[in-house]
């Protein structure tokens, strides 16, 4: 090879170098570089505050308007706006989205009302497993505990799963120590007794002495429903979901239903939702039904909206599978389909329209007051 051929390779190569450097440079350096922000996105330093909503639910199911007094649905709305006011309080701050989900759904979980904590239905043999899960849409972390009988609050000890152990998912008396070795407050199972849950648990005993076979349905409407949940978004864009219930009145043999199954009763990814499901769990599980909704909103591009009709009423509804789920997603939109009677939930999107609901028919959210 001649002098000059031997040049001009030594001078392609040291090009080439250089280019691969500058290129490597261009892609990977976006510490110093500045970073330009969508044509649709604000800018990070331009004023405006990133968006924040939150969604809540108590349970759907068979929720009959001429049975419920106006004291008692003013109970339920009332406590749905405490729940509200506790997990949106902390968003305002510049909390984060996790810990707006354990208030809420604390809330509700000290409320005789719904089946979750105080006021869990009881199992066959007369006692309470209680279920719950967590996750996080920025790392995809998670954490869930079943079965357990001591912990005051089973959402918290969920978290305490997440953040202090190596597992996702802790289960009966393994998670009940597991809680007690991180300080978590403990009660006695009896803490959970409540009247109305008792007679319940009593109707449907006396209904399997007569005819084992027979559906509990016209005895007691609700045996197979009952959770407790939030989503909520922070202004980092982070978004969380959580899930917390009592289970199935008379559940037996350890039966564990959807909400402490990451995929089936809670789901969170800020590529796509995050998703709380109430209703007959078994269905839930089946149809992975909380991923399900996050995957048609990431990979098929649909709106949480769409996604979330398709999943509960053509997948779900002519399975025999019955409730229902919020969702919220990166923008603060919120949507919250069912396919049951009734849906006790709550939301506040990034607008700031805030809704309080429990029929299907009830009014739309109440629209923010915006300045002239």
């Amino acid at each position: 090879m001649s002098n000059m051929s031997i040049d001009a390779v030594k001078h392609r190569r040291a090009f080439g170098r250089f280019m691969t450097l500058l290129w490597a440079l261009v892609f990977t350096s976006s510490v110093t570089l500045p970073v330009v922000a969508a044509p649709d996105a604000p800018a990070a330093d331009d004023g405006d505050e990133m968006p924040i909503a939150l969604a809540i639910h108590g349970g759907a199911g068979t929720i009959d308007p001429s049975r419920m007094t106006p004291e008692r649905e003013a109970r339920y709305r009332g406590k749905l706006n405490e729940a509200l006011d506790a997990g949106y309080a902390i968003l305002e701050a510049g909390g984060a989205s996790l810990d707006a989900v354990i208030a809420a759904v604390e809330v509700l979980e000290n409320s005789p009302l719904f089946n979750a904590g105080v006021g869990a239905v009881y199992t066959w043999e007369g006692s309470h497993e209680l279920d719950a899960s967590l996750m996080v849409g920025d790392s995809l972390a998670a954490g869930a505990v079943a079965g357990v009988k001591t912990i005051a609050s089973p959402i918290r000890a969920a978290r305490a799963v997440m953040e202090q152990s190596p597992h996702v998912l802790l289960s009966g008396d393994g998670a009940d120590t597991f809680a007690r070795s991180q300080g978590l407050v403990r009660v006695p199972n009896s803490h959970f007794d409540t009247p109305a849950r008792r007679e319940a648990l009593e109707r449907v005993r006396e209904e399997r002495k007569v005819d084992h076979s027979a559906s509990l349905d016209a005895v007691e409407p609700n045996w197979r429903f009952g959770t407790v949940g939030a989503v909520a978004l922070d202004r980092s864009g982070t978004i969380s979901a959580g899930t917390s219930t009592g289970g199935m009145t008379a559940k037996r043999w350890g039966r564990i239903g959807d909400s402490p199954l990451i995929g089936a009763g809670t789901y969170a990814d800020n590529r796509s939702c995050a998703v709380s499901a109430t209703g007959h769990g078994e269905y839930f599980i089946r149809f992975n039904v909380a991923a399900d909704i996050c995957a048609r909103v990431r990979y098929l591009n649909l709106d949480i909206a769409e996604a979330g009709r398709q999943v509960i009423f053509d997948e779900l509804k002519p399975a025999g599978g019955t409730g229902g789920v919020i969702i919220v997603d990166p923008t603060g939109q919120v949507a919250m389909p069912f396919n049951t009677s009734g849906m006790y939930r709550g939301s506040i999107d990034a607008s700031g329209n805030r809704r309080v609901a429990i029929y299907a028919d009830d009014p739309p959210a109440e629209a923010a007051d915006t300045p002239e």
